[in-house]
């Protein structure tokens, strides 16, 4: 009976000596990654510019802040239009336009904002993807779709009958209010012919 018991008791003293090195490795780990781990954020304001802006350049845009703490830091951007259009002031985080924009040609624009020590251009934190947007203004006039609409009526057609229908389009942002709204006039023949919103 004694030579069972000690057994047994070889048998779980493995067991309990493992599952203590594993807690106390459970706690170094878990010490030791929230004794390195710092939290970080990435804080900016919106960024945003209206097209067309008839002010002298730079236009400023906006700010990328973080929360590094680091007398060497110095703020960079990236991406396809970085330092030709938009350029950011490296100590501020202040992003400016060097070039007035036009949201018809390109609404919105993605850069990538850095942070680094400039002593050794080590990253401070990770880098970040943010969106200028472009707001729009109404400066375009609609267009026809075609130069000619043709349309026909048989003679002693019933008073609102359909004859043809013309469509305009507009550039401008159709989800500003009011600014791709297209509405039609008859100018010449407006005696015989009227026409609606829709065309």
């Amino acid at each position: 009976m004694s030579h069972l018991i000690l057994l047994f008791s070889l048998f779980l003293a493995p067991a309990f000596a493992d599952g203590g090195s594993q807690k106390s490795a459970q706690n170094l780990c878990s010490n030791d990654v929230s004794h390195k781990r710092q939290k970080r954020d990435w804080i900016w304001n919106q960024m945003h510019i209206k097209e067309e802006i008839d002010t002298p350049l730079p236009h400023h845009v906006g700010k990328i802040t973080s929360s590094v703490r680091n007398n060497n830091a110095k703020y960079i951007i990236e991406g396809e239009y970085a330092n030709t259009i938009f350029k950011v002031e490296e100590t501020s985080g202040d992003v400016y336009a060097f070039e007035r924009l036009d949201r018809e040609k390109k609404a919105e624009y993605e850069l990538t904002a850095l942070i680094i020590d400039r002593t050794n251009n080590k990253s401070l934190e990770r880098p970040s993807k943010f969106i200028i947007k472009v707001y729009d203004i109404n400066d375009n006039a609609p267009v026809f779709v075609q130069k000619v609409f043709n349309g026909s009526v048989p003679e002693m057609s019933p008073v609102g009958t359909s004859v043809t229908k013309v469509t305009a389009v507009d550039a401008d942002d159709p989800t500003v209010s009011g600014h791709a709204t297209v509405t039609y006039q008859v100018t010449t023949g407006g005696e015989y012919f009227t026409i609606d919103d829709s065309g």
